[in-house]
C-alpha cells in the first residue's frame, strides 16, 4: 500500500508496554499494511515484532530521589528515543504513560524541524496531584488520549484537545482456572491462598519488598494453613527470588511466571499488593486486597503534604468513593499492619461477607463498554489523516 501511516510508539514501563501491545494489535487489525510501527517498548511489544530502539529495563523509576539519581541515564535514553523517532520519519509519536520521560521526549521533538504529531496516551493524574501538569501537557503535545472519563474535561479546560478512549487494562482477561491451578500446585481445595504482588519496578522491590516479606512471615504464623503465591513481573523476578531465598523466616512461596498469573488470580482468597495496575486487576477478579506503597521520605513529604490531593490512592477506591481496597502507605506500610489487614480480609471471607463482589462492581463501572484500544487506534490514525489533509 502506498504511503502507509508511520506510527512511533513509546512505552518504558511494564504497564505502558501492555498498553502499547494492545494498541499495536488494534492498529494492525484495523489498518493492516496501512500502518508501519516502530518505537520503544518491552517484552509484550517486542513479542508482536517491535524492535525496541532502546533497552527500557533501567527506566522503571519510582520516587523523586530515584529519578534524580538516574537523571543522566534518563536524558540519554530520551535523546536516543527522539533520534529514533525522527530517523523513522514518524507521522505520529504516541507517548504512553510515564510522565517524566514522555514530557521530555515531547518537548525535544517539538523543537525539531517538521516535528511529528505528538499524542500522549494516558494523562498525568491531575485529579490527585499537580493540576498544573495539564497546562504543561497542553503546550507540549497535540492531543491526549485519556483512559478516564472524569479527567477529560480538566485537560480540555487547559486547552488540550482530548479524546476519552477507555482503559485497556480493564478489558484484558484477569482470571483463569483457579481449580486447575490448585491441582497443579497441590493446594487443598479449602486452603486459603494469599496472593503477594511485589510490583514491577526495581525501586519497589528494594523499598517495599522487605515490608511485604515481613508481612508474609507474620501471616505464616497466624495462618499456618495458608498458601502463598506470587506472580512476578519479569523485571524483578530474579531479584525477588533471591530476596525470598535469603530470608529464612519465610514459608514456601509459589513464585510464578506471567503465564500462570490469571490462573493464580482465580485461586486467590485475598491478596497483598503494591499499588498499581495489579490492584485494579485484582478488583476486577473480585479478590479482596490490601494495597501498599512506600516512597523515600523526601518524596513522601512532597507528595503527601504538598502535591497529593485525593482521598485514596487506589483508582477503584477513587471511583467508588469508598475504601474497598484497604490502603496502607508510607508510615502504615509495615509488616504487622499489612498482616493484620490481610487477616481481617480472610475473616470477612470466612464469615460470608467478602468485599469481592463490591470490588468487581466498582471495577466494572470503570471498565465501560470495552474496545478502548480500538478507539485509541482510530483516534491516532484519524489525527494523522486530519493533519495530512490540512498540511
Amino acid at each position: 500500500m502506498n504511503n502507509p501511516k508511520r506510527i512511533f510508539l513509546v512505552a518504558v514501563e511494564p504497564s505502558g508496554d501492555a498498553l502499547g501491545a494492545d494498541l499495536m494489535t488494534a492498529l494492525r487489525s484495523d489498518h493492516g499494511e496501512g500502518v508501519e510501527i516502530a518505537g520503544v517498548g518491552g517484552e509484550k511489544m517486542e513479542a508482536l515484532g517491535l524492535k525496541s530502539a532502546i533497552d527500557i529495563s533501567e527506566l522503571a523509576i519510582l520516587g523523586l530521589l530515584d529519578g534524580l539519581k538516574s537523571y543522566g541515564t534518563i536524558l540519554k535514553r530520551v535523546n536516543e528515543t527522539v533520534e529514533a523517532a525522527m530517523d523513522f520519519g514518524a507521522d505520529a509519536v504516541v507517548l504512553i504513560d510515564s510522565w517524566g520521560f514522555m514530557i521530555r521526549v515531547a518537548q525535544r521533538l517539538q523543537k525539531r524541524e517538521n516535528p511529528p504529531l505528538l499524542i500522549k496516551y494516558v494523562g498525568p493524574q491531575i485529579w490527585a496531584a499537580r493540576p498544573g501538569r495539564a497546562r504543561v501537557l497542553a503546550h507540549s503535545v497535540d492531543h491526549l488520549l485519556t483512559i478516564h472519563a472524569f479527567d477529560a474535561p480538566m485537560f480540555e479546560a487547559a486547552g488540550l484537545p482530548t479524546t476519552f478512549v477507555g482503559n485497556p487494562a480493564l478489558e484484558r482477561p484477569v482470571t483463569g482456572d483457579g481449580l486447575a491451578f490448585r491441582d497443579r500446585h497441590g493446594i487443598a481445595p479449602g486452603a486459603p491462598v494469599i496472593g503477594v504482588l511485589f510490583g514491577s519496578r526495581q525501586s519497589e522491590r528494594r523499598r517495599i519488598g522487605p515490608v511485604l516479606r515481613d508481612a508474609i512471615a507474620l501471616l505464616a504464623e497466624v495462618e499456618p494453613d495458608a498458601v502463598f503465591v506470587s506472580p512476578l513481573a519479569p523485571a524483578i523476578a530474579e531479584g525477588i527470588a533471591a530476596d525470598i531465598a535469603g530470608d529464612p523466616r519465610l514459608p514456601h512461596i509459589h513464585l510464578l511466571g506471567e503465564d500462570e498469573k490469571r490462573d493464580a488470580t482465580s485461586a486467590m482468597t485475598v491478596a497483598l499488593a503494591v499499588s498499581g495496575t495489579a490492584t485494579t486487576e485484582l478488583a476486577l477478579a473480585g479478590v479482596p486486597t490490601v494495597a501498599t506503597y512506600k516512597l523515600g521520605w523526601l518524596s513522601w513529604f512532597i507528595y503527601r503534604f504538598i502535591l497529593f490531593k485525593a482521598k485514596y490512592f487506589s483508582l477503584v477506591n477513587i471511583a467508588a468513593d469508598e475504601e474497598l481496597i484497604i490502603e496502607h502507605a508510607q508510615t502504615g506500610a509495615k509488616g504487622d499492619v499489612l498482616a493484620e489487614s490481610v487477616t481481617a480480609l480472610l475473616s470477612e471471607v470466612r464469615s460470608g461477607h467478602s468485599r469481592g463482589p463490591a470490588l468487581q462492581t466498582a471495577a466494572l463501572t470503570m471498565k465501560g463498554d470495552g474496545q478502548s484500544s480500538a478507539r485509541a487506534a482510530r483516534a491516532v490514525t484519524g489525527l494523522i489523516t486530519a493533519r495530512k489533509s490540512t498540511g
